[in-house]
């Protein structure tokens, strides 16, 4: 009975991770179940150390390479580390076993896009995937947003305004398909259009009430970056009430700030301050201050030299100065 027993739970352990059609190829092999078992240890593992996680995922893909299911799962730890090169390849292997799963195309597109940010890998790598992502699921409102980064790269303005369309017109739920497709069209100097745009988005600013912590953040991201990018209308405009505005709500949104480039919150607000008439002198310092501590005298300081500099001209201007 014991030995019936334990045949019946390898059986469904690997009736559960094999793909459809292949059992009688894999027979439900002994490696086939050592497969499953080491991907369910770093299932367990993979909040707790990533890379012992990424160790025992692979080493299940060599026992079973037929496994598409605990490729995905590698795929999406690799994501976690940011290893985009592996993410990518581990994601080629599990397209070529499971052609009709449009998300392994997505993060191939998606892994591939990352390694484009810094090089040496093209922009136009990304795009095969991407399309073969929404040719399986149209959707997939993520493919279509990363299909328009794509192709805004690589100049084609068009077609990056159509996708980022698709995506909101896929999910209008998600706002920051909106901050995307404004950016371009601030980017092309069609401010009305950037405008009426981000003022949709904030229409579904409620939809993280019942979110889980991770969306909740998200949200709050997407959030500050619209209200940024309306900031910067208004301040193209000359609208210095609504420029204030508008950049307060983004700095509440950021909270502390911390995040990669969120930073620019500080500056935006302390130069915003100093357009007031009279202008807010106290709090445009104190803002430019916090910018100069945090942003000026560390790492990001290459990056941001000429917003460095503007707030050193305006701290003068108003009578003060950056410690």
């Amino acid at each position: 009975m014991r030995s019936k027993n334990l045949r019946t739970k390898c059986w469904l352990a690997c009736l559960s991770v094999v793909i459809p059609g292949s059992l009688a190829a894999s027979g439900c092999s002994r490696n086939a179940i050592d497969a499953v078992n080491l991907s369910n240890e770093a299932d367990k593992a993979k909040d707790a150390n990533l890379d012992d996680a990424i160790s025992k995922y692979e080493q299940a893909t060599q026992l079973d390479p037929t496994n598409h299911r605990i490729l995905w799962k590698l795929a999406k730890a690799y994501h976690k580390k940011e290893d985009w090169s592996n993410d990518a390849l581990t994601c080629s292997k599990a397209e070529k076993l499971a052609p009709t799963y449009a998300n392994y195309f997505f993060e191939h597109g998606y892994a591939l896009e990352q390694q484009a940010v810094k090089g040496p890998t093209s922009w136009s790598e990304a795009k095969s995937p991407l399309e073969q992502a929404i040719k399986l699921d149209q959707n997939l409102g993520d493919a279509y947003e990363d299909m328009g980064n794509v192709l805004y790269h690589m100049d084609d303005e068009q077609g990056a305004l159509q996708n980022y369309t698709k995506a909101i017109d896929t999910r209008p739920d998600q706002l920051f398909y909106y901050a995307a497709l404004s950016q371009l069209y601030y980017d092309l100097g069609y401010f009305d259009q950037a405008e009426q745009v981000l003022k949709e988005g904030l229409n579904f600013q409620n939809e993280g009430v019942n979110l889980t912590p991770e969306g909740k953040e998200k949200s709050h991201a997407s959030l500050f970056n619209i209200h940024t990018l309306l900031g910067g209308i208004y301040e193209s405009k000359g609208n210095v009430s609504s420029e204030i505005s508008e950049y307060e709500a983004a700095k509440k949104e950021c909270g502390q700030c911390n995040e990669k480039g969120q930073q620019i919150a500080y500056y935006d607000l302390g130069i915003a301050y100093s357009h007031a008439t009279p202008p807010r002198k106290n709090e445009a310092l104190q803002q430019l201050q916090q910018f100069q501590k945090i942003v000026c005298r560390g790492a990001g300081a290459a990056h941001y030299s000429n917003e460095c500099s503007t707030s050193q001209d305006v701290a003068r201007r108003l009578g003060g100065t950056l410690q």
